[in-house]
């Protein structure tokens, strides 16, 4: 059987011996995995009031990295990341309100003892990788955080779609084959989008789920991003290039976040995969096709980036 890594191979380049670098603990990784216990989550409720909004997020695109990165930089000792990875606030939960938001950072107090007695300040912020594609999101995020940084990772929308299909099937949201599954999305999303439109607290789970294609257009995400945000809050990034090289990348989105270099652990441990699975290759025939169908996208894409990466072949 043939088989391809969903996130590609992440064997890069460490960053050790910068003169500007500092040490990573993978100890404060390792423990914000777990759960939050019932307990913390009262805590952090009756606190909310004292605690921080986020400086940047990782809102996209779904299966292009998002949940690595977001690894890698919350070792980093001036990132403090929130309880739960993927919040989903602005996507799903915004009906919760803003106190319930912020009860996943970081307090005030903390900030300002890193400040004065470790003489280090810290940014805080969150990945959720739906936030470029749902359309209600970005005016939700403009009218709280309207000087948020913005992180984009954008995969070749064919390799994308094809490897959200197998996390799809493999959460049990799909059970037709992949060529059906993308001939029906329009179908079975379409009105989706159009209640989703109406109603802001709309949510669907078809839409999540069964957006193949869709998800991958990513010049009209951006746009709606971009009418909103100035282009200097926003780090858009190649997703191939993150698998190939992951040191770097993570160097150009700390120098985003004006933070210092850090030194990396060993590159088999520094550079653990997340969210990795494997799946059959896809059909050369349909994978042409859909090379085409992408085209005119990527067109656009490169056009508004005036960057080309390289996605048609």
């Amino acid at each position: 059987m043939n088989s391809v890594d969903t996130t590609g191979s992440l064997q890069g380049k460490s960053s050790e011996g910068s003169p500007t670098s500092v040490s990573v603990s993978r100890g404060r990784e390792d423990r914000e995995d777990r759960p939050t216990p019932p307990l913390e989550k009262l805590y952090r409720g009756v606190t909310s009031p004292l605690r921080l909004l986020p400086d940047f997020l990782i809102i996209g695109a779904q299966r292009g990295g998002t949940t690595s990165l977001y690894h890698y930089l919350r070792a980093h000792p001036a990132v403090h990341s929130t309880s739960t990875k993927e919040v989903h606030f602005f996507d799903r939960k915004f009906q919760q309100g803003v106190s319930w938001y912020r009860a996943h950072f970081p307090t005030r107090f903390e900030k300002a003892y890193a400040r004065r007695f470790r003489h280090q300040d810290f940014v805080t912020g969150e990945a959720s990788p739906a936030y470029l594609f749902h359309p209600q999101v970005p005016g939700r995020v403009a009218r709280l955080l309207p000087r948020v940084k913005l992180i984009v990772l954008l995969r070749n929308p064919v390799d994308r779609a094809f490897s959200q299909y197998y996390h799809t099937r493999q959460l049990g949201h799909e059970t037709l084959p992949f060529e059906e599954a993308i001939a029906a999305e329009e179908q079975r999303i379409g009105r989706e989008r159009e209640k989703i439109a109406r109603d802001e607290y709309y949510y669907s789970d078809a839409f999540k789920h069964l957006s193949y294609l869709s998800r991958g257009i990513y010049v009209d995400q951006l746009r709606a991003w971009m009418r909103l945000f100035p282009r200097e809050q926003f780090l858009i990034l190649k997703s191939e290039d993150f698998y190939a090289d992951p040191a770097a990348t993570l160097q150009e989105v700390l120098a985003f976040l004006q933070l210092p270099r850090i030194a990396l652990p060993a590159q088999k441990q520094g550079y653990k995969q997340y969210n990795n699975n494997t799946y059959n290759k896809m059909d050369p025939a349909l994978r042409q096709r859909l090379l085409e169908y992408f085209q005119p996208h990527n067109a656009r894409l490169y056009q508004l980036l005036g960057t080309d990466f390289g996605w048609d072949s």
